[in-house]
């Protein structure tokens, strides 16, 4: 058993809305004890997963080291994957922790809580298609995210050999699903594949010599954003050369093609797969009211049906307005939710029993088209009444909304001296990472 103090609050999951809270829970003096539990060693915000996997994002100069973070702000942190519960003796159980030896490093482990707060995330959702977890890969955390750059480095290095040999073929490289990830990911590879050409692949043309294509099963990309943030972004893809297939509903893939439910076959050397999400199977174990994509259901306070156990971000299913629709799976809804259970946690169960139930404001959307180009709409974007933004103020924006995640971490001082000293290292390196 890890030792803990009464009234200590375990937060699993150092995502986004995990780490957020711990950092602003152990940030005041006073608070009770906070305990953040994560299976990695240092913290990536998951909406730069998708520069990580082209190359263009270096997680060893971008990844926050969690004990760094431990010691500044105030909390404690236990490495390690959640994988029991223990909701009458109120312990959670972990995995034990294994080096890349696969030696054991950390034993299994128990940690008794007052509070437990589950921030597991969410993970991607094949849908039962065939062959889609074997030959598609996914990009839901940092390893899978450099899984799939070292392949992409491979597979072009493969590629201009067979050039320089006079032979070779394209390099096809298929991406299921065009929400936000898959986007961000289309335009991110576009430029990659160009900038690790240009620094020694020197018979590969990336503009004919690599296809990307787009699928998407609904009738447009961004689906779920407004019609003119589609319609800009489809434009944007285009531009760059990226094949953008809508209406295509994948039936299965295999380790060269993928096929959809018409027998249309798409050749691929690569897939990767952004086309829906779920949380983790495992929290269907925990005894507590999930829904079908394992979700668990939480009232207005986050609460799930157990009060002592809360959960927000993607692993929850929250009402949103009277309509009978659930909050997003997006960091705006997760960063909101941190700030709530903040205030919900430090004022103490009379907040608690005066019924303050969360309340969501949609800001808006920016997506990222490469380095270059930021399309998006501001203020309700998913009530239809957003203003469109386009070009450097949109760009900007897109940017400062990782500096703010940063300056809850760090402090806004320290944000700004990071930011900075990022700016000046990438006067001294490559464009891409190349090892």
């Amino acid at each position: 058993m890890t030792n803990t103090e009464p009234g200590t609050v375990v937060i699993v999951g150092g995502g986004a809305g995990g780490l957020e809270l711990a950092a602003r829970l152990g940030g005041k003096p006073g608070s009770r004890r906070v305990v953040l539990v994560d299976r990695a060693a240092y913290h990536i915000w998951k909406p730069s997963l998708h520069e990580v996997a082209a190359g263009t994002l270096d997680i060893h100069r971008e990844g926050l080291s969690y004990f760094m973070l431990a010691k500044d702000r105030g909390f404690r942190f236990i490495r390690g994957e959640m994988d029991g519960l223990d909701r009458e003796g109120k312990t959670v159980s972990l995995k034990p922790v294994f080096d890349e030896a696969h030696q054991e490093v950390l034993p299994r482990r128990k940690i008794a809580y007052d509070t437990l707060i589950l921030a597991v995330g969410s993970r991607s959702n094949f849908f039962g298609t065939p062959g889609a977890d074997k030959f598609a890969m996914a990009i839901d955390s940092t390893q899978q995210a450099e899984t799939f750059r070292l392949k992409l480095l491979s597979a072009l290095a493969r590629a201009d050999s067979a050039k320089a040999g006079g032979g070779g073929s394209t390099l096809r490289i298929a991406i299921v699903g065009a929400g936000a990830t898959g986007v961000e990911l289309a335009a991110e590879l576009t430029q990659s594949c160009a900038d690790v050409a240009f620094y020694g692949l020197g018979h590969l043309d990336p503009a004919t010599d690599v296809q990307i294509t787009l699928l998407e099963g609904a009738p447009r990309i961004l689906s779920a954003l407004p019609e003119k943030i589609s319609a800009a972004a489809c434009r944007l893809l285009r531009d760059r050369g990226v094949a953008v297939e809508t209406s295509v509903r994948i039936a299965s893939v295999q380790t060269d093609a993928l096929y959809d439910d018409q027998g249309e076959r798409y050749p691929a050397d690569l897939c990767v797969w952004a086309a829906g999400i779920q949380a983790p199977e495992f929290l269907d174990t925990l005894g507590l009211s999930t829904n079908r994509l394992h979700q668990i259901i939480v009232d207005g306070q986050l609460r799930s049906s157990d009060p002592h156990i809360l959960a927000f971000g993607d692993c929850a299913q929250a009402a949103w307005g009277p309509g009978g629709a659930f909050l997003p799976a997006r960091a705006q809804v997760a960063h909101q939710q941190s700030e709530f259970l903040y205030s919900l946690l430090t004022k103490g169960d009379a907040a608690r029993q005066a019924g303050r139930a969360f309340r969501y404001r949609d800001y808006g959307s920016l997506i990222s088209i490469g380095h270059s180009r930021v399309v998006g709409s501001l203020m309700g974007v998913l009530t239809g009444k957003g203003l469109f933004v386009e070009g450097l103020f949109a760009r900007l924006m897109y940017m400062s909304l990782h500096l703010m995640h940063h300056a809850v971490l760090l402090g806004v001082l320290r944000t700004g001296s990071l930011a900075l000293g990022r700016l000046l290292l990438k006067r001294g390196a490559p464009r891409v990472k190349l090892h």
